[in-house]
């Protein structure tokens, strides 16, 4: 749509004659097809086929000193010579080069393509796993302008909608550390992805891990790979959840 959008300003700013190779023409929004079907009409020129090369050498008078666009019309069957004065890739849009580093930062998720990951596409499209970090607009894939400001003002209703309350509240199953039994090994460290669990030092100078139940989300990670099961989920330690299972067989 970009392309579509560049070929008409060049179009009504210049006067020029514009060519658009395309493979795909991809009209999904309101008012997109008709807007490629006035372009049609005013003289854009469509030629469906992919770009096989462009080359300064001439073969006939009228390419010399010109760029030649050589492709191949698929509706025609025929190769096709088009002398340019110029030449304007329409490249797809690639997530930033640092967005590994921001997504680590802020502990939120990425998709493999290097886009940040939304919580849930359509129940919590702007939402990340961390509470208070929104992501809005290309940050998140390829966007329009109209597609990007109304996720901006999602995102923005969400923000203002945490501090209007005032006070956020946490989860009630979060991590919590026996003391007793933590030897400081780190290991819950390792895998928690929210970045809840630091290892400190306690009165004896001894390794132990502290949770930080602003961050921590509660997903049983750190109770799971730590090796002395010093680490559990609050209200959901081993006994209680045995407590339930017993009480269940029981009731059958």
């Amino acid at each position: 749509m970009y392309a579509l959008k560049d070929a008409y300003l060049i179009r009504e700013k210049t006067c020029a004659r514009v060519y658009e190779m395309y493979i795909d023409m991809r009209c999904f929004g309101e008012g997109y097809e008709e807007f490629y079907k006035r372009l049609s009409e005013e003289g854009i020129h469509f030629i469906r086929g992919k770009v096989a090369r462009i080359t300064d050498q001439a073969l006939s008078e009228e390419e010399k000193g010109k760029l030649v666009v050589i492709c191949e019309d698929t509706l025609l069957g025929n190769m096709l010579r088009v002398p340019v004065d110029m030449v304007i890739l329409c490249i797809a849009i690639e997530p930033r080069s640092n967005a590994e580093q921001v997504a680590r930062l802020f502990n939120i998720s990425h998709r493999p393509d290097g886009f940040f990951q939304e919580r849930h596409l359509k129940l919590d499209p702007v939402a990340t796993p961390t509470g208070g970090v929104f992501v809005v607009g290309c940050c998140e894939g390829p966007k329009d302008i109209t597609d990007t400001v109304a996720q901006a003002l999602a995102g923005a209703a969400e923000a203002l909608s945490l501090i209007s309350k005032g006070r956020v509240t946490l989860e009630a199953a979060i991590a919590t550390v026996n003391t007793a039994l933590c030897l400081g090994c780190g290991r819950c460290k390792e895998v928690c992805e929210f970045h809840a669990l630091e290892i400190v030092e306690d009165e004896t100078r001894m390794p132990l891990c502290q949770v930080n139940e602003v961050l921590c989300q509660g997903c049983g990670t750190c109770a799971v790979a730590c090796p002395t099961g010093a680490m559990s989920i609050r209200h959901f330690t081993e006994g209680q959840i045995l407590s339930m299972v017993n009480a269940l067989v029981e009731h059958r």
